[in-house]
């Protein structure tokens, strides 16, 4: 399964409608990750979103997808709660009840593309101060309707987003078979919020390498080793690349195996050659890792993601191993207590991600057979570069999103490139690494 792009999504011609469901007022006050005090603390604002779309088979009465969609958001806590912004302007959860609304038909203009409808609807509909900040999109056709699930960052991540789609295609069939539409609890993202602050405060160890870390970022998380020109937010440019097709992913993993690495550590390796190659500098990157630590968190709806940073200055693949399990272990303290000697997350224009997710190691999965399942992310102005890898059963895709400037398209393509072939090369044998 992709991760694509608003503008890059295969869309078909129909009429596009989205559920709108009845809000209350905001209830009572929930607790705050720090995560989504970061996020939402930006202010309202269009981009802000994330979805999964996919297409089924046959037609499906708006009823039943609207009762599927009910369904999924009774079942998630997260998803029944909405922010406000306090008195103070930090931002405040609360709960809210939710009931089935209306469809509403959005209309396409004359030579408007269907990709540019649907990013308005999301954008209006997703940002962060919505209530709610969700949205179930529709475009029905002859053949079947493609759905679109989508939320603000602060309530979901990508693993989320598989949540949902399974418990929706299971709602759906429970209504096509004639049983009662329901989904089992699960745990409120909120109560992880709540049992996150209670952990053990992080040891001083942990707190003396997060100040190695930001020091060695001039006092901010990483930033792309190479220039990006203008450092304001610019139009973003999106580049998505097949890098590795089933045959060479599993000839990539064998030569992990033969290394005793995992595969990202391999892809690791990659990274930290061509970053030492091209800008003469070790790797350093902000590296998303999850915190559903427990299995009662694994079908539970939220953001379970919080931010470390790997650093890796040797290409060997058992260095880089060494270094992903560094990276992981700086990830696993509460970063609330871990970042106030910097006031919250220092950032600076040009930083960067790098995002690994294995679909293939996940506990919950998805039959893409027949759906053209895709991650979607929405369009934004950006001043850095963020990578995701998506794994699969077909492979290895990337996407990645950096400014539209001379010279990120310059300097992230060469990168990007020179990736991209030392992977392949991996995979088929014509590149070495130190063992």
């Amino acid at each position: 399964m992709r991760l694509t792009h608003v503008a890059h999504l295969r869309l078909p011609f129909g009429p596009l409608l989205s559920h709108e469901l009845v809000v209350s007022e905001p209830g009572p006050q929930l607790p705050v990750s720090f995560d989504q005090a970061r996020h939402v603390g930006f202010g309202d604002r269009t981009g802000s979103w994330m979805a999964l779309a996919m297409r089924l088979g046959a037609p499906v009465p708006r009823d039943d997808l609207a009762a599927a969609w009910c369904a999924v958001v009774q079942a998630h806590g997260t998803l029944r709660s909405v922010f406000v912004p306090g008195t103070d302007g930090s931002p405040t959860l609360h709960e809210v009840t939710v009931e089935a609304g209306r469809w509403t038909e959005h209309e396409v203009l004359p030579g408007q593309s269907m990709n540019d409808a649907l990013r308005d609807v999301l954008d209006e509909g997703c940002r962060p101060y919505q209530r709610p900040s969700h949205r179930f999109c529709v475009i029905e056709t002859a053949d079947g309707p493609s759905l679109i699930m989508a939320a603000d960052h602060a309530h979901v991540d990508m693993w989320s987003l598989l949540v949902m789609a399974r418990d929706l295609l299971a709602v759906l069939d429970q209504i096509r078979e004639g049983r009662t539409a329901e989904l089992p609890e699960v745990p409120p993202f909120a109560e992880h919020t709540v049992e996150l602050a209670r952990l053990t405060p992080a040891p001083e160890e942990i707190h003396h390498r997060w100040d190695e870390v930001i020091e060695a970022g001039g006092g901010a998380m990483p930033r792309f080793p190479l220039p990006l020109g203008d450092p304001t937010p610019q139009p973003e440019r999106v580049v998505i690349r097949d890098v590795l097709d089933l045959g060479e992913l599993a000839a990539f993993s064998a030569r992990a195996a033969d290394q005793r690495v995992s595969t990202l550590a391999l892809a690791v390796s990659a990274m930290t050659a061509t970053t030492l190659e091209l800008a003469g500098t070790p790797l350093r990157t902000v590296f998303p890792v999850h915190s559903r630590h427990e299995d009662r968190w694994h079908d539970s709806v939220g953001w379970f993601i919080t931010n470390s940073v790997l650093e890796s200055a040797d290409e060997d693949p058992r260095a880089c191993s060494a270094a992903v399990k560094e990276a992981i272990r700086l990830g696993s303290w509460p970063l609330a207590d871990l970042m106030k000697p910097w006031g919250g997350m220092p950032e600076q224009p040009g930083m960067f991600a790098v995002s690994w997710l294995d679909l293939r190691r996940l506990p919950v999965r998805i039959d893409t057979a027949g759906l053209d399942a895709q991650y979607v992310g929405a369009a934004i102005r950006t001043h850095g570069v963020m990578l995701w890898f998506i794994i699969d059963d077909s492979g290895v895709h990337l996407r990645c999103r950096y400014p539209d400037t001379r010279e990120s398209r310059r300097n992230v393509g060469a990168w990007l490139d020179d990736l991209v072939a030392r992977m392949r090369g991996l995979a088929t044998g014509s590149a070495s690494t130190e063992g």
